[in-house]
């Protein structure tokens, strides 16, 4: 099943879609040839931000939204295949993340749910599209993320040092890969990434997002406000575990903040920065072996305020996954595009160390153009 693939990740950030083709040959032997970041139309931003994560939506807005994200990620396919002139056939296969609308791995029923038709995606394409790639792992045992920590290790392991990679999406993410490969891979959640700084300055100011940080750098943390938010008990629990922003929450920050008097806005959002590089670091801590590197991708790479908390915080080197020769903001993407490759493979793309599933399994249902 070697050949061209599209991977399509839309991410806790709620943003839009990034979008990579990449020739798989082998677990490691991959070659981007084309990428594409494709934000969502204002009304769709306003819609996903408004419904996903959200206790009650109505049945109607559910299914609507899954069948125009599914046109979305389609067109998103389309425009990537007219810049890079390739046409669908020449594609294997898309896998598609889909746009996590809950994510529930803990109760009675444990479920994670993406929406984004890949019905409409294979029907639009006319290319086999793979898709619902974590609720394998869930019924398996597991939590159903993260799954990416698979593919950092093929493509980033290094037999010379302990390395770490640390997603910075709306959630963050981190991945152990130790020098001995013969030592299990840990990943889990560490906390919030993006997503209570994009929802804050989003309530106070309108914007989608922090750019550069600079919002944030001219604030003040608080001292109390941070020690405060670092107690939940979230970031105390052993892995393997994941979470979201139906957790990470404005309503779980607002909570806190009615303990202190009025916080300047500016100041929260510089708090905030200061939760997401602490619990990282704190998550680091808890590592064995202690990586001697951190590799950062994913949309916080952009924020430099968080990436110089960042190099505050841990006690190892921090760069970007450019460094190892994968683009920060290809890597989520590229990693759905070589699940798919997996899945139709047949060959498992879990890695139970990471998810707590009780044995590796293949993921994701196919859907064939």
């Amino acid at each position: 099943m070697n050949g061209y693939y599209i991977g399509l990740m839309a991410g806790t950030s709620l943003d839009g879609v990034d979008a990579v083709l990449a020739d798989i040959t082998s677990d490691r032997d991959i070659t981007v040839y084309a990428s594409l970041y494709r934000p969502f139309d204002p009304e769709l931003h306003r819609l996903l931000q408004d419904h996903c994560f959200a206790a009650t939506v109505p049945t109607r807005v559910i299914g609507e939204l899954d069948a125009r994200l599914g046109e979305w990620f389609a067109g998103t396919v389309m425009e990537l295949l007219r810049q890079s002139g390739l046409v669908p056939n020449r594609i294997r296969a898309i896998g598609c993340h889909g746009q996590t609308f809950h994510h529930c791995p803990e109760g009675r029923y444990p479920y994670s749910w993406q929406i984004g038709d890949p019905n409409r995606i294979a029907e639009r394409t006319g290319i086999t599209t793979v898709a619902d790639f974590r609720r394998r792992d869930i019924a398996a045992g597991g939590q159903g993320a993260p799954l990416v920590p698979a593919f950092h290790q093929a493509v980033f392991h290094s037999h010379r040092e302990h390395l770490a990679v640390l997603n910075l999406g709306g959630i963050a993410n981190v991945t152990l890969l130790p020098a001995d490969g013969k030592q299990p891979v840990v990943g889990f959640d560490t906390g919030p990434g993006n997503t209570l700084l994009n929802r804050w300055i989003a309530r106070h100011l309108g914007r989608r997002w922090d750019a550069e940080g600079r919002w944030a750098a001219g604030g003040k943390p608080h001292p109390a406000l941070l020690e405060s938010l670092l107690e939940d008990t979230y970031f105390k629990r052993p892995p393997p575990k994941s979470s979201g922003p139906e957790y990470f929450s404005l309503d779980w920050l607002d909570a806190r903040l009615k303990d202190f008097p009025p916080i300047p806005p500016r100041d929260v959002q510089a708090t905030l920065a200061h939760l997401t590089a602490a619990s990282v670091a704190g998550a680091l801590e808890t590592l064995s072996p202690r990586p001697q590197r951190l590799l950062v991708c994913g949309g916080g790479t952009h924020n430099q305020f968080l990436m110089d908390l960042l190099r505050r915080y841990c006690r190892c080197p921090v760069a970007t996954t450019a460094s190892h020769g994968i683009d920060p903001d290809q890597v989520e993407a590229l990693a759905f595009a070589w699940l798919a490759w997996r899945t139709l493979s047949g060959r498992p793309g879990n890695l139970p160390s990471v998810t707590g599933a009780r044995r590796e399994v293949v993921l994701g249902a196919v859907y064939p153009a």
